[in-house]
Parts: C-alpha cells; sequence; structure tokens
C-alpha cells in the first residue's frame, strides 16, 4: 500500500485582533498544546510534529487511544495537550516539558491528564479529502470517532462566536479559532480561511532571580511550574527597583535554580534567591520555547515569608 504522504507544513490559522463573523464561518476552542499529527497505514501508527519530525515515541498514549484504528489508512491533523484537572484547562508548560524532554515519562503529574483533540480529517482508506469543504471534513471526523473519550474526542464546531469567546475569557483558556467552513485545507498560513484570536495571557509566576546590571535590578527572572518562563522588566520604577534589590541580597542564594540557562542569560550576573518572590504577568503568548513574549508586570508581590 502507498504510504500516505505528508504536508509540507500544517494548515496553521493567522493572528488577528477580529475574529470574522457570519454565516459561513464555525468556531473552535484553541486548545493550549502542541500540534500533532497522525498517519495510520498497513498496521502502523505514525505521529508527526508542526515540522513533521517523528514523535511517535513521545507520545505513547495517542498511540495507544488510536490502536483500535490501526487496521484503517488515514491522516488526522490534532493537538496533543496536557489537561490540568485543578485548573480544567490545558497546561503548555506541562506538554513543552514533554517535548523538551523527548521522554513520554515527562510532562504529566498527579492531577494533570494526556489529550489528544482531533480537529481535522485529510485522507481517509484512500480518498484524498483536503480539497473537500472544512464541514465537510469535520462531519467524516466525528463519523470516524463518534464518541468522546476523555483522552481522544473531536472538538466541537460551533456557530455562537461571543459566547463561546465569553466562555473561554470566563474560564481562562487560550483563546478561538474561526475556520471558514466552506474552506479545503491549504498548507501553512497562504490562505484567508482559519484565524485565531488569543485571550489576554494572565500568570502567576515565580521570581526566583534578579537580574544585576551596573549595580541594579535589570529586570526579574519568571518561572512557571518549575521552567523558565523568560525575564521581565516592564512596570519595574526605580523605587521598587531599589526595594527588590535590597530584600535580594537578604534572599541571596549561591546555587542558580536552574540546571541549564540559555546563552544569553549564561553572560548575566543573576542574584538567585532562596525564597521567591510572587507576580503576576500578562504577556502576548508563549514561544516554542516556552517563554513568554512582552511579558509585563501586572502585580508584585514583595512580602513573601522566607
Amino acid at each position: 500500500m502507498t504510504e500516505i504522504p505528508l504536508p509540507k507544513e500544517p494548515m496553521a490559522p493567522i493572528s488577528v485582533d477580529t475574529l470574522p463573523e457570519g454565516e459561513e464561518w464555525g468556531y473552535q476552542i484553541k486548545w493550549d498544546g502542541v500540534r500533532l499529527l497522525a498517519r495510520l497505514g498497513d498496521g502502523r501508527i505514525d505521529l508527526f510534529s508542526r515540522q513533521m519530525l517523528n514523535k511517535t515515541l513521545i507520545y505513547p498514549e495517542a498511540v495507544s487511544l488510536l490502536e483500535p484504528l490501526r487496521q484503517r489508512v488515514c491522516l488526522l491533523d490534532g493537538e496533543a495537550v496536557i489537561f490540568d484537572q485543578s485548573k480544567q484547562r490545558p497546561n503548555f508548560q506541562l506538554i513543552l516539558q514533554r517535548e523538551r524532554s523527548r521522554s513520554a515519562k515527562a510532562g504529566t503529574r498527579d492531577g494533570s491528564q494526556f489529550i489528544y483533540v482531533l480537529f481535522d480529517l485529510l485522507h481517509l482508506d484512500g480518498d484524498d479529502l483536503r480539497q473537500l469543504p472544512y464541514e465537510e471534513r469535520h462531519r467524516r471526523l466525528l463519523q470516524l470517532f463518534p464518541d468522546k473519550q476523555p483522552q481522544l474526542f473531536v472538538t466541537d464546531l460551533f456557530r455562537d462566536l461571543p459566547a463561546l469567546w465569553s466562555w473561554v475569557e470566563q474560564n481562562g483558556w487560550e483563546g478561538v479559532v474561526a475556520k471558514r467552513l466552506a474552506a479545503s485545507y491549504r498548507e501553512g498560513k497562504k490562505h484567508k480561511d482559519w484565524f485565531k484570536k488569543k485571550t489576554a495571557l494572565l500568570f502567576e509566576v515565580a521570581i526566583p532571580g534578579l537580574m544585576i546590571r551596573g549595580g541594579q535590578v535589570a529586570s526579574l527572572i519568571m518561572a512557571k511550574d518549575g521552567m523558565l518562563f523568560g525575564r521581565v522588566s516592564s512596570g519595574l520604577n526605580e523605587q521598587l527597583k531599589e526595594r527588590l534589590l535590597r530584600e535580594g541580597l537578604r534572599r541571596k542564594q549561591d546555587t542558580p535554580v536552574f540546571a541549564a540557562l540559555p546563552a544569553e542569560l549564561k553572560k548575566e550576573r543573576i542574584l538567585w534567591l532562596r525564597s521567591p518572590f510572587r507576580c503576576i504577568v500578562t504577556g502576548l503568548e508563549i514561544t516554542s520555547d516556552g517563554l513568554l513574549r512582552h511579558p509585563k508586570i501586572v502585580k508584585l508581590y514583595e512580602a513573601i515569608n522566607d
């Protein structure tokens, strides 16, 4: 049997400030995970990343979940997610731990669960479906997976954008994707058929270190779920920097908090803290490296007991 060809890159939504509305559009929750395509054929199940790198060994849960379809021939498109039960939403940092470590054992912890969310069907039993309208591809995907399992299901397709956006904002989810119902599957972003809008990102982070330049605090090192989350300086004033430096010197420890640092931080003088500050920050998005883009301090909790 001829192997189903993979796309050079999966179809991706384009970021916009305002999502399109109208009868020709459908809307889906934006799952905060990593792209994962599944190719089934010749009794094999292979998983691929956005860059078409083989991820089969990293996500054995997805392989097990797809086991009942092993004898089918199809190409699925979806998202690998680690769901945080305590917060009732996906946790991108945990799925990123899995990606970084390249280990099937990483990224899950008590109260979290791996989920494979499906949203597109590109090939099925010898038929290339990419030229079909998205609404039809989604319908056929639902036929292939009619029952929602806790860890494997087809994401819903909604028609009421205001109601969905309100739910996403109220529950702290990442955002919404708009898809033109009549659109074919087109690789990458060379289209005007899929769009995404993210909610304002708000995070509570730990500040385990202060970056010092010229004897002053230049920025704060952020950590989330025990992983480096970037650094933030926007929102600091001179008075706050002085107070942070005084308190930081009192909490100083010689051992770095992180075993490995990116090259740009290795050259910096960092005052590591034996007990971190807590901080609320906002930002545009989390990068593929797990760092927050354009972070800004919303609130800094200075009084923390050692």
